[in-house]
């Protein structure tokens, strides 16, 4: 596995597998790896020549009094990892590599990122998108995997890359969940172990969700009002948002159409969690 840690060089690595014919892969991170990104390493393997990781804590898409400084890092046991997978590639850079003195340039997918985190982490997004196409200039992908548990994330790099005409194919990734059904993701270790066990509320309202869908119940409001009693049920819990929305633009919506995104954020003691379900109702043919 190559270790490289300079646009330049890895704009070179990525010109050469280019001529050579190569499909290159992509899955970018913030490192401190988990099973959830190494099932995305996994799936796109299937899909390319080579594949690169990027590890890469992102400054500009954490708000004032986030967790940049204490966000968990495990270089040593991430490149472990990925040689494991074989990995070919791995992009390290520096915040002075990606945003060099002078920088100033944003990208901002305005409509998405007004929904759901975008509402309580202002300017998140356009930090996402900013690093993305960074990233994507740099690495050069012809495919990139993301997962599904930042849903919204997925969607903004979709409206990206169409809207930019970029020539990559985007492919989301299935959530990954601990045998106890908590999405797996990096700030999970933030969790004491009592604040563990109210984590599950996320999930279990989600299964509810399915079912009360299930029997028939189509207002979000009334889904909405079960999930608040269940997560509030639960010590620690802080809810930032239960939201019933339209699968491709993120707008809120009152009844469940076809297909319904069921998305969730709600702090355990200080950590924030997110997690989504797809609801599918039946819609008689002739309604």
């Amino acid at each position: 596995m190559k270790e490289i840690k300079t646009v330049k060089d890895m704009q070179n690595w990525s010109n050469n597998m280019r001529m050579a014919g190569h499909i290159i892969g992509f899955v970018p991170t913030m490192g401190f790896l988990h099973e959830g990104h190494l099932e995305l390493i996994r799936m796109a393997k299937q899909h390319c020549d080579v594949l690169v990781v990027s590890i890469f804590v992102n400054p500009t898409q954490f708000g004032p009094g986030e967790d940049l400084e204490t966000y968990p890092r495990d270089t040593e046991g991430d490149l472990e990892k990925l040689r494991t997978l074989h990995v070919d590639v791995v992009f390290m850079p520096q915040s002075k590599e990606m945003y060099p003195p002078g920088f100033q340039t944003e990208i901002q997918v305005k409509h998405l990122s007004q929904h759901l985190c975008g509402r309580s982490r202002p300017g998140h997004f356009t930090g996402v998108a900013t690093v993305v196409t960074k990233l994507f200039n740099i690495v050069k992908p012809h495919v990139a995997v993301f997962g599904q548990k930042d849903y919204q994330q997925l969607q903004v790099i979709r409206r990206l890359v169409t809207d930019q005409n970029m020539d990559i194919e985007i492919i989301g990734a299935p959530i990954v969940r601990e045998p106890d059904g908590l999405a797996m993701s990096s700030r999970n270790s933030y969790l004491s172990h009592e604040e563990r066990r109210s984590a599950l509320c996320l999930k279990e309202s989600l299964d509810m969700a399915h079912k009360m869908c299930k029997d028939g119940i189509i207002d979000c409001e009334v889904i909405k009002a079960r999930i608040k009693d269940l997560v509030l049920s639960y010590p620690f819990t802080q809810i930032d948002y239960i939201k019933f929305c339209n699968t491709n633009t993120l707008e809120e919506i009152e009844t469940l159409e076809a297909e319904t995104l069921l998305a969730m954020a709600v702090r355990v003691g200080k950590t924030r969690l997110i997690d989504n379900t797809v609801l599918r109702r039946k819609i008689a043919e002739n309604a």
